[in-house]
């Protein structure tokens, strides 16, 4: 339920935006040439620019009247000290303290965690450096060339996204393979292209009972002892979980098991022993640095007043499009082949965080809460679904994400890379009038009857918003900044929509129902009349096919 606060804020925003429907983004910048500099904010080498989104002075001012309704700044100190902010769990979500280079105390349930924080990040880099350095042999004495991490969702997510992006600093010697899909074909692929003598096997499970990553860990774990014998399964295998004993029957040593902690959300695991793959891929002082990119935006979101607080700003500008204006979805799109993976990592960031219809006491939201978050990296996403961005009737408010500096690519094919970036946040809010087309196509030389036929079509009406992330290089440094700017932008929106960002029950439904389907799937004979008829009607036709 709304506090009256809230609610006045709300009200404020809603007739702000009935007296703003006609103002364009154009309109907003031929107002104001200076526009850029009192719509952006620099943090060290990284410059948010938003100027291009459809808001005006007076539109932020609203806006953080909402948050400070909303108290965001007692919310946030309450996260930062380690209280309940997953309530339907019971839990602290305290993934800060792994990046906590520092040491300062960080209390969860009233216990500073940060001696524990330390020591399981020194055991974890110092395998970590062990495999990457040769030092720690195969059961064949040789040095280990692939490491496939098996896990899901968060487990999976964020170190395939983040070993992607930061692949120039991975060892020339080591490939980072990433197992998720319990389909088979994911890890049998990943099979084809391994030396299983030189492979090492990161299973990704805090109870060591998910079960799509145990399928796949059982499975590999087979076929090394099919391949190398089964005393290999020690010398092959390493596991970050919370279950001793299911580890040690799997044939996983205590020294190969590694920690993370309740307070620790799947989704916001990277920060962890989860980043192994990582470690291992990128080395010690890399790893630490990507650590230390989501400790500066740490200190940032605490410190920096709400007007120019980077997340805070991000999840404003999500809400006042989402609440007010009606716009679904939200796009991100990285000027950089190696952030592939990066729009995929924030969909579960975001959506699984803020996908909820309650709110924090269990009563409906009368908001719309959550954006549909997609994205691909540019110039691929140009010459797909750039057209609707465009010309589409829906209106898809974008993150544009650059690097002002290639790293282990071509400079000349960079610049081009760059100018394709400014020209589409450029051409989506500047558009293209009936005017405009007219003219150019005179200049072509057709008549009037063709203009006529053909200027509609090459009409551009513009005022789709859009943000720029500009950043000297996409190091581990600037990775762990981005990381962390999404992850409290999603806190904020959170806060404002008084809604539990930690917390997943919508994913549980899915697998439970999976579980009790199973045996029907692999029994032929099963009854099925308790189902549903479409189910039971796909069930039949799958063992027709099947020949059962």
């Amino acid at each position: 339920m709304k506090s009256p606060e809230v609610s006045e804020a709300l009200y404020a925003l809603e007739a702000h935006r009935s007296d703003f429907h006609d103002v364009t983004i154009a309109d907003l910048f031929a107002r104001d040439p200076q526009r850029f500099a009192d719509f952006h904010v620099a943090f060290g080498d990284l410059l948010f620019d938003f100027s291009k989104q459809r808001l005006d002075r007076e539109t932020r001012k609203l806006l953080i009247d909402l948050a400070c309704a909303a108290k965001v700044e007692d919310r946030r100190a309450a996260f930062f000290a380690g209280e309940i902010v997953n309530p339907t769990e019971g839990r602290p979500a305290l993934h800060m303290a792994l990046r906590n280079m520092s040491g300062t105390p960080m209390q969860a349930d009233g216990h500073d965690v940060m001696s524990d924080v330390i020591a399981e990040r020194q055991k974890m880099l110092a395998f970590a450096e062990a495999v990457r350095s040769g030092a720690l042999k195969s059961a064949s004495g040789e040095t280990f060339t692939h490491v496939v991490n098996i896990g899901i969702g968060g487990s999976d997510l964020g170190p395939a996204m983040a070993a992607r992006a930061l692949s120039p600093y991975v060892a020339p010697h080591l490939t980072l393979h990433f197992v998720a899909n319990v389909d088979g074909a994911d890890l049998a692929d990943t099979l084809k292209r391994v030396d299983l003598a030189r492979t090492l096997f990161i299973v990704s499970s805090k109870t060591f009972t998910t079960l799509e990553t145990m399928t796949n860990a059982r499975a590999a774990r087979q076929a090394v002892i099919d391949k190398l014998g089964g005393a290999a399964v020690a010398a092959h295998f390493c596991a970050v979980s919370t279950a001793a004993k299911e580890v040690a029957v799997f044939g996983i040593g205590e020294d190969r098991r590694f920690l993370f902690w309740d307070w620790v959300g799947g989704r916001y695991s990277l920060w962890s022993s989860i980043g192994l793959s990582l470690a291992i891929g990128i080395g010690k002082e890399n790893f630490e640095d990507f650590l230390r990119g989501g400790e500066d935006i740490d200190k940032h979101f605490v410190e920096a007043p709400l007007a120019g607080n980077i997340p805070v700003l991000m999840a404003l500008i999500e809400i006042w499009y989402r609440d007010f204006w009606d716009y679904a979805t939200q796009a991100v799109i990285p000027y950089d082949q190696r952030l592939a993976r990066f729009p995929a990592y924030l969909q579960q960031l975001e959506m699984e965080s803020n996908g909820k219809s309650v709110d924090l006491a269990g009563e409906p939201i009368e908001t719309s809460t959550g954006a549909v978050i997609f994205g691909e990296p540019g110039t691929n996403a140009q010459h797909a679904f750039f057209q609707l961005f465009h010309q589409g009737t829906e209106i898809v408010p974008v993150d544009f994400l650059l690097a002002v500096n290639p790293i282990a690519s071509d400079p000349e094919q960079h610049h081009l890379l760059v100018a394709n970036c400014l020209a589409q946040s450029e051409a989506l809010f500047r558009g293209r009038t009936q005017p405009e087309v007219d003219a150019k196509l005179k200049a072509q030389g057709l008549d009037a009857a063709a203009i006529a036929a053909l200027a509609p079509h090459k009409v551009f009406s513009g005022n789709r918003p859009s943000s720029t992330f500009l950043y000297k290089s996409l190091t581990p440094r600037t990775l762990g900044r981005l990381v962390a700017l999404y992850e409290h932008k999603v806190f904020v929106q959170a806060i404002i929509w008084n809604i539990d960002p930690f917390d997943q029950w919508g994913v549980e439904l899915g697998k439970e129902l999976a579980l009790r389907l199973a045996p029907l799937v692999a029994g032929p004979q099963a009854a099925t009349q308790d189902l549903d008829a479409s189910t039971a009607g796909l069930l039949a036709h799958l063992r027709s096919l099947a020949g059962t």
